[in-house]
């Protein structure tokens, strides 16, 4: 240790400069790609490691021809939807949208096909098919058209008729989806070990290839948004007018990242600048640690743009972080070197510093070390961002305890010497009130810790995961508004789709059904229908079986599939459902302009798939994905005889719950990683079992409390929340080691433990409330967001660091007094 330290001297001390200089250089390479440093919201972002449900929900889309690359405009005119000037401003409206580059088609009450006229009938179906586009149709006769039909009401018009929608599609090309299927294909080759260097290299080129066109497409979303929104703002003096859909909220939570990160980047700094004015009053105080966290968020920054690596919901926080958690190192270092300054003022600077550094590079590289672990244990919950979240702060706070040890003690040496800040003779810091309380009131410290783990517990007991994806967002943001407007009045936002696969039909001839007495067209035949098509009456009518059960679910919207087609058929056939004849030639008998709306979006006789497609009520108070998800599942193999392997759950219902329902395995899966990691660096750190058990408890009660509280105020986990634990558990356990290390060297001094508490409370006490202060300002800051989960997680680590100094103060001190771990005191 002390050859390495002799090193570190000569290196780094003596030659402040070139160190400096050096940095420097770093500083530049990285920021040559800080241009690179992007922000992601995408599917991919959003859903568990190595889950196919993403997959699957994209080759349904394709298979299908059904996508949810569109916007959805919502239109509530202050009069009479059906009057001439409402329609004419919603043909304008329209017009305007779809006049936009980006924008492939629209659908509306306008080109929608009405069913009024009285010539129209299963044969004249093409001919006589009116439109409001198209043909003078009397605005009340569109209106009963519209309401009538079984496939508009709850989708393109409420049911009652005061809101429409206008669907503007926003078309993906090929090259996308063709792209990520050679992509994922050479991926899972490598993860087999079946590459070779070629591969290896044209899976690069792929998978740089794929960002590049998925960074232009977001642009041109981005950019299509901003258009449309400014094409709205010129209708809404006469109408209530929202924007929705998949890519308006994948572009929003991308603006409310850059937000997050710009707010909480500048408004952490300000508070951080703020506090350290007040606490330590010396310029140097202030410039040194502001430059050691800038730094630190360069660095990070810039290898994030090197690597293309990018920053999701969840991770945006990583700034903020990063600066608190330089700032809790830096902070250690400045009161400890006031401390050698009062105690030995007529040391020099130099010495002043060396000393610092010597006596505080071991805690400071363990508390470092603890907190990465924590970090480090979100890499183990199984869902991507939470992942991508915990390596971005592993690698900070990596770099971070180096900042900290290269450039802090350059930078105070190459600076002036700050005055030293004397107190009043006789007084003693506010920490040491707690030191009192513990020695004075132990068995009450003791009782209420074990009073509070119990409500802890209780409260766990009552976690829960679901929650609504619209109450993530404050009630005047778009993004909710739009939501709320969708899932109330135009059948639901979340969307669902059920693939039921066919039976496969035997290979040997003497189940050919045409050689059977039994004629399927007509009949249900003892041995199934087994012929190659899903337009038979016995198959069609399972499908509105399901169908039926579906719409009939309370959470359920908007129900679609092939039945809605034929009941629109029906209504065409003057009421009357198609015979079976009828139904084998259904797609002969629609023209080619309706198939892509009423066959092909719900039938596919290639792969023998059928598609149900269901929109949920997010904004049910009782919904509950994972319970609806299996009743739904049991119903169809128990009550409709489907076999498991025949269904197949997709789209962003099934993605959504895949996360929520891994919560609460990776919460414990990281927790007890965490817990398990410390308690190992605690028993190598402290040599000692004991210690190592009394270290952990005031940690295991802070973790606990944030918990506990969230279940007793019944907010659910979330992607935010679940790293509130871990995290707690990491920052927090900083405050045990710095005060167990520092009880040790001042035992010796005259092994009394009475006296050593308060020696530490008024020393190295005064550092840790300094740290948590600043973490609890820091944190604050996160209120400031539109993401209800970034607000959850401020409020709640800060809480959590609250209860984890209450802990190390109180708790942790009278835990050493009563098992008395360093020995027999002097007096014994």
């Amino acid at each position: 240790m002390r050859s390495l330290y002799s090193l570190y001297n000569r290196l780094i001390l003596n030659h402040p400069w070139r160190v400096l200089i050096l940095f420097a250089i770093v500083l530049v390479i990285a920021s040559l790609k800080l241009h690179q440093f992007r922000l992601d919201a995408s599917a991919e972002s959003l859903v568990l490691e190595n889950d196919t449900a993403l997959e699957d929900y994209r080759t349904v889309s394709q298979r299908f021809e059904a996508s949810d690359d569109f916007l959805v405009v919502t239109y509530k005119p202050d009069r009479d939807l059906f009057s001439q000037p409402a329609i004419d401003t919603l043909r304008n409206l329209r017009d305007d949208l779809a006049a936009l580059e980006p924008v492939g088609s629209t659908n509306s009450i306008l080109n929608v096909p009405l069913l009024h006229s009285p010539e129209l009938s299963t044969d004249t179906v093409d001919e006589e098919l009116l439109t409001l586009d198209q043909d003078d149709v009397p605005l009340d006769q569109a209106r009963e058209s519209l309401l009538s039909n079984p496939l508009y009401p709850n989708m393109l018009i409420s049911e009652d008729a005061s809101t429409t929608a206008i669907q503007v599609n926003l078309p993906t090309p090929d090259r996308y989806f063709e792209l990520v299927g050679l992509r994922n294909d050479l991926r899972e080759q490598a993860r087999n070990g079946e590459l070779d260097a070629q591969q290896r290299q044209t899976l690069e080129q792929v998978s740089e290839q794929f960002r590049q066109l998925a960074a232009e497409l977001e642009a041109e979303r981005e950019q299509t948004i901003t258009d449309t929104r400014a094409i709205l703002d010129r209708y809404r003096d006469n109408a209530e007018i929202h924007l929705g859909g998949v890519p308006m909220i994948a572009s929003d939570m991308i603006r409310f990242i850059e937000s997050d990160l710009s707010t909480f980047g500048v408004g952490v700094l300000i508070f951080l600048l703020l506090t350290l004015v007040v606490i330590f009053r010396r310029w140097q105080w202030v410039v040194v640690p502001i430059l050691c966290c800038g730094f630190t968020v360069w660095l990070v920054a810039g290898y994030l743009g090197w690597v293309q690596w990018p920053v999701t919901v969840i991770s945006s926080n990583f700034i903020s972080l990063l600066l608190i958690m330089t700032l809790s190192l830096t902070i250690h270092l400045m009161v400890r070197y006031r401390e050698h300054q009062q105690s030995n003022p007529e040391d020099e600077h130099q010495q002043h510093l060396r000393d610092t550094l010597s006596t505080m590079v071991k805690p400071c590289f363990y508390m470092a070390l603890t907190t990465m672990v924590a970090f480090g244990s979100l890499t183990f919950s199984g869902i991507r961002p939470v992942i991508d979240f915990g390596w971005m702060m592993t690698l900070g706070l990596a770099l971070a305890f180096a900042i900290s040890f290269l450039v802090f003690p350059v930078l105070v040496a190459l600076l002036p010497e700050p005055a030293v800040r004397q107190g009043r003779p006789g007084s003693l810091p506010l920490t040491d009130t707690f030191a009192r309380i513990a020695e004075r009131f132990g068995g009450t410290v003791l009782t209420g810790s074990v009073v509070l783990a119990v409500l802890c517990i209780v409260g766990m007991g009552r976690l829960s995961v679901e929650n609504s994806f619209i109450d993530y967002f404050k009630s005047d943001t778009e993004i909710h508004q739009g939501m709320v407007v969708i899932d109330q009045k135009l059948g639901g936002t979340t969307p669902l789709d059920i693939i039921i696969t066919d039976l496969e039909r035997p290979e040997d001839t003497e189940s050919d059904p045409f050689a059977s007495d039994c004629d399927p067209f007509v009949e249900d035949c003892e041995e199934g229908d087994l012929r190659d098509t899903w337009f038979t009456w016995q198959k069609l009518d399972r499908l509105e079986q399901v169908h039926d059960y579906l719409a009939g679910l309370p959470e359920t919207g908007k129900v679609l599939s092939i039945t809605t087609t034929l009941r629109l058929l029906a209504e065409i056939n003057g009421g009357e459902p198609l015979d079976a004849m009828e139904v084998a030639f259904v797609p002969a008998m629609l023209p080619e302009d309706l198939a892509p709306i009423l066959l092909t979006p719900y039938i596919n006789e290639e792969h023998h798939q059928a598609r149900i497609n269901i929109r949920l009520i997010d904004s049910l108070p009782d919904l509950r994905r994972d319970e609806l998800l299996a009743e739904i599942r049991n119903h169809l193999t128990g009550e409709l005889g489907f076999e498991d392997n025949q269904l197949l759950f997709t789209g962003m219902t099934v993605m959504y719950n895949n996360m929520l329902q891994s919560l609460f395995d990776s919460q414990i899966r990281t927790l007890g990683i965490v817990f398990l990691a410390i308690a190992v660096m605690f028993v190598v750190l402290f040599r000692s079992l004991k210690l190592a058990l009394i270290g952990i408890a005031p940690n295991l009660l802070a973790a606990g409390s944030v918990l506990g509280l969230m279940g007793w105020l019944g907010i659910p986990l979330d992607m935010m929340t679940i790293t509130v634990a871990a995290i707690t558990v990491g920052i927090a356990v900083d405050d045990t080691i710095h005060y167990i290390h520092r009880f040790g060297v001042e035992f010796e001094k005259d092994r009394d433990y009475v006296a050593t508490m308060h020696r530490c409370h008024q020393s190295i006490g005064r550092a840790m409330s300094y740290t948590t202060l600043t973490i609890i300002i820091g944190f604050s800051i996160l209120v400031l967001s539109n993401f209800l989960p970034t607000i959850y997680f401020g409020l709640f680590t800060g809480f959590a660091m609250f209860m984890a100094l209450m802990g190390a103060l109180m708790l942790l001190p009278r835990l050493i007094l009563l098992v008395k771990p360093f020995g027999p005191s002097a007096s014994n």
